[in-house]
This record gives structure tokens, C-alpha cells and sequence, in this order.
């Protein structure tokens, strides 16, 4: 087991957020967590803006290395490249799988996780019911779900890994999402595949524990 000492993680809890307790807890690394209020914005208190100008959680430090890191799929390739040096979750660099990794991941940070991100603000959030907006961002993430279903069938393991013969960074980000998929009254068994991927992933102990980090979402537990 890789253990660190010195990282800290300023998160709450959010899928974004999730997505770096998750990998802290499948790497077994010692970390402190500080929860950030985005409700009062923390965030963008000058304190936090000196480590991260762009006043977006989550934040990591690692003064072990000296190392401080904002958005999560830079985060995550941190963290494997430093404490992953047995690709337990994570695919060497310069393989066919390492590459697939960062296309499924950067799948998810430049479509997968915008669109949902919208089509929760539009449903759950906006102070109007905007129709146009309800409709254009649930139907886009529905269609991103459905090319995670096509991942899980091009790899060619029943739906087991988006990516090889094993978790990868890319599931957990994806996951992390799928997570708060319910708030949508999206149903993710409409995708077979991928509810078998995401209920194998949901029992994982280590999964289960990143998602009380910083706290355990309310939201999540009203569904």
C-alpha cells in the first residue's frame, strides 16, 4: 500500500469532488480533508484564492512534495503518477490503455460533466423553469451516458472496466457523476452495461468511504 503523509484535500461534496476522496481512499494514502462551503463561497475567500486562482474546489497540497494542484483530472494524474507506480488503478505511460484512460477521462471533464452539471442546474436549480434548457441538457446527458454504454462494450469484459482489465482514473471520474444521476430521474439501468459497471464500483468499501469526504451529501441521501 502506498502511503503519503502531507496531503491535504479542500473539497466538499459535490461529484468533482468525490472524485479525488474516491482515488485518495483506492490508493490507501493518508490525507487530511477541510470541508469548503461553496454556499457561503469559501471559495473565493483570498485565503483559498492563493491556492487556487481560479476559487474551484477541490484543491489538493501535498507538501511532501510541494505540489499543489487544481482540476480534477490534472489532480488524479497527479496522484497516480506519484503514489500508483503499480498501475493499480492507472495504465502505464505509453501503453494502448494509457491513452484510452485520458480519452474516457477528458470524455467526462469536456462533455459528460458539463452537460450533467447543466442539466442539474436546470432542473434543480434555476430560479425559472426554463423548458429549453430542461430538455436540451437531460436528452445531451442522456446521450453521454450512452457512450459510456459504448465504452463498456468496445472493451470487451461484460462491462466490467471502461478501460483494460482493471479500474482506472477515468471510471472513478465517471462514476462520480453517475452517482447523481437519481436527482435527474434519469434511470441508469437503461444502460446494462453501465448499471452493472456502476453497481460493482458502488459496493467497493474504499468507494463507499470516499463518498463521506470532506461530508456525505445530503443530496445523495434523499435518494
Amino acid at each position: 500500500m502506498s502511503v503519503a503523509s502531507g496531503i491535504k484535500l479542500y473539497s466538499c461534496s459535490t461529484p468533482n469532488g468525490f472524485k479525488v476522496s474516491v482515488l485518495l481512499e483506492l490508493l490507501g494514502l493518508k490525507y487530511d480533508a477541510q470541508y469548503i462551503d461553496i454556499s457561503k463561497n469559501e471559495q473565493k475567500e483570498d485565503w483559498f484564492l492563493k491556492l487556487n486562482p481560479n476559487g474551484r474546489i477541490p484543491t489538493l497540497v501535498d507538501s511532501s512534495t510541494g505540489v499543489t494542484i487544481s482540476e480534477t483530472a490534472a489532480i488524479m494524474q497527479y496522484l497516480v503518477d506519484t503514489y500508483d507506480k503499480n498501475h493499480k488503478f492507472s495504465y502505464e505511460l505509453g501503453t494502448k490503455n494509457y491513452y484510452l484512460q485520458l480519452e474516457t477521462l477528458y470524455f467526462q471533464m469536456a462533455g459528460l460533466g458539463p452537460m450533467q452539471g447543466q442539466a442539474n442546474h436546470f432542473v434543480k436549480f434555476a430560479p425559472e423553469k426554463i423548458e429549453y434548457g430542461i430538455k436540451r441538457y437531460t436528452a445531451e446527458t442522456k446521450r453521454l451516458y450512452s457512450v459510456v454504454e459504448e465504452y463498456l462494450k468496445r472493451n470487451q469484459n461484460n462491462g466490467l472496466y471502461l478501460v483494460g482489465d482493471h479500474y482506472c482514473i477515468s471510471d472513478i471520474a465517471i462514476f462520480s457523476w453517475a452517482k447523481f444521476l437519481s436527482g435527474l430521474d434519469i434511470d441508469i439501468k437503461q444502460w446494462p452495461l453501465t448499471s452493472k459497471w456502476f453497481d460493482a464500483l458502488d459496493k467497493l468499501p474504499e468507494v463507499q468511504k470516499g463518498f463521506t469526504v470532506p461530508r456525505e451529501s445530503a443530496f445523495l441521501k434523499k435518494n
